[in-house]
């Protein structure tokens, strides 16, 4: 057995092009999409790379929250771990750091479970969809859906303009506070008529009421919406409940689910008909493919989304919902909203497909901007 013998971190920030809400500008006017690098070596001197990607306008993690627990409480856990063994991982993980509702810091931790499931796949020379349970034929592309978020019109026409012209099919659109219930309508149905065929996808990001979202459900779906992503906090069961009753459209989990124990929770609660699935927010790989099996057994959907990934973040994104045999577009934007990147063409959308890498492990090979920001945390 092979085992971790050294643990690296630090901080890397991406530029942002375009405008998305959920990214503010820092002190110096810039607007960037901070993320944490982890890299482990084993007792052969290989290596593998995980990546966490906070953003506190979605979650309560940042990037120094991140840096410090990984730094004071986790890395020295890593040392002497076989990176293959997962729930091994988690478990030590969760004992480090307790949950508060659920899994404590889950976005930290994905960056050790991404990290283990690179240097795993390295070790035996395989992608690291290939260290899951089958549960089918892989293929080799996604299907990407677009982004459209603002609360112009203006922007809105100009986003949807450039998704065509990079051969855009299917759009996935923010409703939801602060825009008003006129303001979602009517950017469903510009959205709609702009793409008659393709797939349109509402994420409320938690920011309706329960009187709200049963009231303008019905009227989003006459409007050509096709699913209605976190309509509401995820606290608000009894809201959720009611939305899977009324049945006007179906209705997503994404907020609330970090482990496949809410999961299975709100799946016995009859709270959801699927879940836009996000590894990056479900603490890595392992939980998610645990997640994916729910919804496979219980005949829910499973959707692809993510935090606006970067690199080693979207790759393990993209071998999960290629394992998982996912049908549907998954709104990975991270292509879209970022205009750097440290693993070369290698993620680089043509059209609206996506490949999936075929590399050992999540598949990519870093530019050497990536080693120059660690910093050895633990070594043995």
């Amino acid at each position: 057995m092979s085992q971790i013998t050294q643990v690296e971190i630090g901080r890397f920030d991406y530029a942002v092009a375009g405008e998305f809400k959920f990214f503010k500008p820092g002190p110096d006017g810039r607007v960037t999409r901070p993320t944490v690098l982890v890299r482990l070596t084993d007792d052969a001197g290989r290596q593998g790379w995980g990546q966490a990607v906070p953003v506190p306008t979605w979650t309560y993690e940042t990037v120094e929250s991140v840096l410090t627990t990984l730094r004071h409480h986790l890395a020295e856990l890593m040392l002497g771990r076989d990176p293959a063994d997962f729930a091994g991982l988690h478990a030590a993980m969760n004992a480090a750091i307790r949950p508060a509702f659920s899994v404590g810091q889950p976005l930290c931790k994905a960056a050790l479970d991404l990290a283990c499931h690179d240097l795993a796949g390295r070790q035996r020379g395989v992608p690291a969809w290939q260290l899951f349970p089958s549960l089918g034929p892989v293929g080799s592309h996604l299907t990407l859906s677009w982004t459209v978020a603002s609360p112009k019109l203006e922007t809105i026409e100009r986003q949807l303009a450039e998704g065509r012209a990079r051969g855009y099919r299917n759009f996935n659109i923010k409703v939801g506070a602060p825009q008003s219930a006129a303001y979602d309508l009517d950017l469903a149905r510009r959205v709609r008529a702009f793409a008659p065929d393709g797939f349109l996808w509402a994420d409320a990001n938690t920011g309706y009421t329960p009187d709200e979202a049963l009231a303008i459900a019905p009227r989003l779906r006459d409007a050509g919406v096709d699913v209605l992503e976190s309509p509401l906090p995820p606290t608000q069961i009894r809201g959720y409940q009611a939305l899977k009753r009324q049945a006007a459209l179906p209705v997503l989990m994404d907020e609330g689910i970090l482990s496949p124990v809410e999961s299975a929770e709100f799946i016995a609660l009859g709270m959801l008909d699927g879940i836009a699935l996000k590894p990056a927010r479900n603490a890595g790989l392992w939980p998610s493919v645990q997640i994916v099996k729910q919804l496979h057994e219980h005949g829910l959907l499973a959707l692809g989304s993510g935090l606006t990934d970067p690199d080693l973040s979207l790759a393990a994104a993209a071998q999960l919902y290629a394992w998982g045999g996912l049908a549907r577009p998954c709104a990975l934007n991270g292509p879209q909203f970022l205009a750097d990147r440290l693993s070369g063409e290698t993620l680089v959308p043509r059209a609206d497909q996506l490949a999936i890498p075929t590399a050992p492990g999540l598949g990519l090979t870093l530019d050497p901007r990536a080693a120059v920001v660690l910093a050895t945390v633990a070594r043995s």
